[in-house]
């Protein structure tokens, strides 16, 4: 599962790579021993039978994804019956869950501790196959066939803008409202990986954007040839109105705007509905039953997006757990200051015997002096939002490539890695 992001990267360049090349923890790497105020406690939060819902958001890079799937690991080996909704996630992750391939269907991940009584399955979203179920469950086979085959709709469905945020929430919605054949939930924590995008805030907006959009008054426009038909559409619309659909006829092309029109006619008896699915799921996210974690890393841009999430929750009154910040970067040597690993090599002999030893100084010294810039930029904005519980996750050094990987991170989310 990937794509998105992970929860650690390589140390060589913090905050810069994908899942694909993000390490295993590092015991050398690891933050101070002392606890720092307002500590985020992950497994109060995974432990909680009255939390349903766990969205993991934030810009894309950051590691979400393998935040995400660390966290439902971790919940299903304490006895939660998880299912972890992931974005375009990289094969190599999705084989660390012991999956060859992640679809739109949940699939149970084997070689995870049941002893509490849990369970994991992830699923990876197809929005175009979450597209294609809305459509068929709330049309007819007729009318279905119509819109599936509509080449307006294939492009609307795969690449519109917001369609991915969309289909998050509208798996979402399903996976929660799923229930198993004796009526009880068939999961009771969905983990939710929010899709890759330049804004955070992306993820919040984009429905309700697309929503507003397939039931408003453009698309009305456009439906008004068909509901009308033939000489009486050019009766009922106004000079004004013809010209508007004259102009969009230039700009879109006349077979274009005639695809768009028989979809929307299509369409009709679903409009409306759009926009209240996601109404609904919208306030799903606000129950006390859902929790935020708005994961970073600590650079600037990162911490920046996080910080405006942070305050559109509040804003919009969701329930806020807190913030991670992933690949972090430690001295491995915090009692040597990187002046005097500097002054050292620089003093130092330079021929073959101590080659090593002022590669090595040189080498703390540049890992002290981003360990000390990451410690400054997330102190600074913690000083910006006082009472945000956080936890930082070390850079790693190995590639994530199984369950016991995932279990690391997961350690180091709840605080108890070794």
């Amino acid at each position: 599962m990937t794509s998105s992001s992970t929860t650690t990267g390589a140390s060589a360049a913090p905050g810069s790579s994908r899942d694909a090349r993000h390490r295993r923890l590092d015991p050398a790497n690891q933050p101070p021993s002392r606890p720092a105020p307002h500590t985020l406690n992950v497994d109060d939060i995974l432990t909680d039978p009255q939390t349903h819902i766990l969205v993991c958001c934030g810009s894309g890079g950051v590691g979400k994804t393998t935040t995400a799937a660390s966290l439902a690991l971790r919940a299903a080996e304490a006895g939660r019956k998880v299912c972890v909704l992931t974005i375009d996630p990289a094969k190599r992750l999705a084989q660390s869950m012991g999956l060859a391939e992640l679809d739109n269907t949940p699939r149970s991940v084997s070689g995870i501790n049941h002893a509490a009584g849990g369970s994991l399955d992830a699923m990876m979203l197809d929005m175009k196959r979450t597209f294609d179920e809305v459509v068929q469950a709330h049309a007819t086979p007729e009318k279905a066939e119509q819109i599936l085959s509509n080449p307006f709709y294939q492009a609307l469905s795969s690449s519109f803008a917001g369609t991915q945020e969309y289909m998050a929430m509208e798996k979402l919605g399903q996976l929660h409202h799923q229930k198993d054949p004796d009526g009880t939930p068939r999961w009771d924590l969905v983990v939710v990986d929010t899709p890759p995008s330049r804004s955070a805030l992306d993820f919040l907006d984009a429905p309700a954007r697309l929503g507003s959009f397939l039931d408003g008054r453009f698309i009305r426009l456009l439906m008004a040839p068909a509901k009308a038909g033939g000489r009486a559409y050019f009766k009922v619309l106004s000079a004004g109105v013809n010209l508007a659909v004259g102009a969009m006829s230039k700009i879109l092309g006349s077979q274009m705007l005639q695809d768009v029109q028989t979809l929307t006619a299509a369409l009709d008896t679903m409009f409306g509905g759009f926009r209240e699915r996601a109404d609904q799921t919208y306030a799903l996210l606000s129950r006390s039953g859902t929790a935020f974690l708005v994961v970073a890393s600590p650079e600037r841009d990162a911490l920046r997006e996080a910080g405006f999430f942070i305050d559109r929750l509040g804003a919009e009154k969701m329930p806020l757990a807190g913030l991670v910040v992933n690949r972090v970067m430690y001295s491995r040597a915090p009692q040597l200051p990187e002046t005097v690993a500097v002054s050292g090599a620089v003093a130092m002999p330079h021929d073959e015997e101590h080659r090593t030893t002022i590669a090595i100084l040189r080498l703390h010294a540049a890992t002290s002096q981003v360990a000390r810039r990451h410690q400054d930029l997330i102190q600074r904005f913690l000083d910006a939002h006082p009472g945000v519980a956080s936890v930082q996750v070390p850079a790693a050094s190995q590639d994530i490539h199984d369950l016991e990987a995932l279990r690391e991170i997961g350690a180091a989310l709840s605080g108890t890695a070794r």
